[in-house]
């Protein structure tokens, strides 16, 4: 029985929790929904369960656009996917199970803010991980591009 469950979990770290990759982009000019489950957040959703921030900056939406992207390729276990002038998918692998979270960033540069989706691919509750992250995110930025904002809670 024991070598059973060794093999299972080592089956598990080899080949990774990624799980199938939701529907991601931009639709009408903005990100996806949430889904209902509990593990995904969103600037533009109106729900509370799902409910971040934009981040805002002050300066030019270039500044803020490289400013993002140095932060995320900064942190561990990151890859962004694809990047444009105004769109960004960003995959997150958590370090011991390999869960994949996917976090996308719309920048709208008129409104001088950036608007994000964090979700994760496997599971119902993800335990607080994609909001966590995405106020960590928000915190470095604003601290390069001088403009603090409440977080929602």
């Amino acid at each position: 029985m024991k070598k059973i469950i060794v093999t299972l979990c080592l089956a598990i770290l080899a080949t990774g929790c990624s799980g199938k990759q939701p529907k991601l982009g931009i639709v009408k000019g903005q990100l996806q929904p949430c889904p209902p489950t509990p593990n995904c957040i969103s600037s533009l959703s109106a729900e509370e369960k799902h409910a971040t921030q934009a981040f805002y900056f002050a300066g030019t939406s270039t500044n803020a656009w490289q400013v993002l992207a140095a932060i995320i390729k900064d942190m561990p276990r990151t890859e962004i996917i694809s990047q444009t002038g105004t769109y960004m998918h960003v995959e997150f692998t958590s370090a011991i199970f390999r869960f994949v979270d996917d976090v996308e960033f719309l920048l709208k540069p008129q409104e001088g803010k950036i608007e994000v989706r964090s979700a994760s691919r496997l599971g119902r509750s993800d335990f607080g991980v994609n909001r966590k992250r995405i106020r960590k995110i928000r915190k470095l930025f604003s601290e390069q591009c001088a403009v603090a904002v409440r977080e929602i809670k």
